[in-house]
């Protein structure tokens, strides 16, 4: 496998962690490097974006993408954790109404302050929050900038539970989002189901099931779902790299010359502040920026 890159759109199914998912992927196809974007709860389902080879330097560039869940939201209790795996800490006899809820969503879009929940993996002086949640030691999380681009109740036939979808940008955490909805309506709620539906162009129309994946007799290479590490990004500047000496300099770290006239996509005026892709065959071979028409690399991938 060391000469593969490129990605595995996997659908994690309820209760492994995304850190198993990867584990067993590593042990079933001998990879030696491998990576996934944007961590999936052991109670979520749903997309996990599984980077092979050095497409694991990519991860990032997914993570800017647009994400999409569907989850329930179970109203009238807070747990410890925020989902329904907790304890909980905090009821409430207020169930609010479909009108209050449709109301109360529109102050939630563009960009929101949110503070992670304290089970999550964000780190506080060095440690990681779910481990001094676990401790039971006192901490406060930081709020950050997350943006949200749209939200829709696609179910309120049950009073107690309203079944939701959202498009959000990085670093977006639904059980917060669950969380600040319910204090704005004046009671308590936590995340009940959650499920990943989209993750850039990683889809549940192109998903792989886990268990299907640990039962394919294919190496990776020749397995249809697996995705070269171009074709999964979304919206780039690419420009295909043919020159073998350019590669070779590029392998190097050096500077290389290219014509910006064969860009795939028109350049915009801001070109030199915008990252460049170079690929060859399909995949990713480098991102850097340009200098008129100087590549210069940020990561070399050859």
């Amino acid at each position: 496998m060391h000469n593969y890159q490129g990605w595995l759109n996997v659908y994690k199914p309820k209760g492994p962690s995304s850190f198993f998912v990867i584990k067993q992927l590593k042990k079933k196809f001998n990879i030696d490097k491998i990576g996934h974007a944007g961590t999936l709860d052991p109670l979520a389902e749903g997309i996990l974006p599984i980077a092979i080879g050095k497409a694991t330097k990519l991860v990032s560039f997914i993570n800017q993408n647009i994400k999409e869940y569907e989850f329930e939201i179970k109203w009238g209790q807070q747990t410890i954790t925020d989902d329904k795996e907790g304890k909980i800490i905090a009821s409430s006899n207020k169930i609010p109404v479909l009108k209050d809820i449709l109301f109360t969503l529109k102050n939630f879009k563009g960009e929101i302050l949110q503070k992670p929940p304290k089970a999550s993996a964000v780190k506080v002086d060095g440690k990681r929050a779910y481990k001094l949640l676990r401790q039971g030691k006192d901490f406060v999380l930081k709020a950050k900038k997350v943006y949200l681009y749209e939200s829709f109740i696609l179910d309120s036939s049950n009073p107690l539970i309203s079944k939701v979808k959202i498009k959000c940008g990085k670093g977006f955490y639904i059980r917060s989002f669950v969380r600040d909805l319910a204090d704005k309506l004046n009671t308590k709620a936590h995340v009940y189901s959650l499920k990943r539906t989209k993750v850039g162009k990683f889809e549940v129309s192109n998903a792989n099931l886990l268990d299907d994946l640990l039962k394919i007799r294919q190496t990776l290479s020749e397995f249809k779902g697996f995705h070269k590490s171009f074709s999964m990004l979304d919206d780039i500047l690419a420009y295909e790299l043919d020159d073998e000496k350019d590669k070779f300099f590029l392998s190097q770290g050096k500077s290389i010359n290219i014509r910006i006239n064969k860009f795939e996509k028109s350049l915009l005026n801001s070109i030199d502040r915008k990252i460049v892709f170079l690929t060859s065959e399909g995949n990713i071979i480098s991102f850097g920026k340009l200098d008129g028409d100087l590549f210069k690399p940020n990561k070399v991938l050859i």
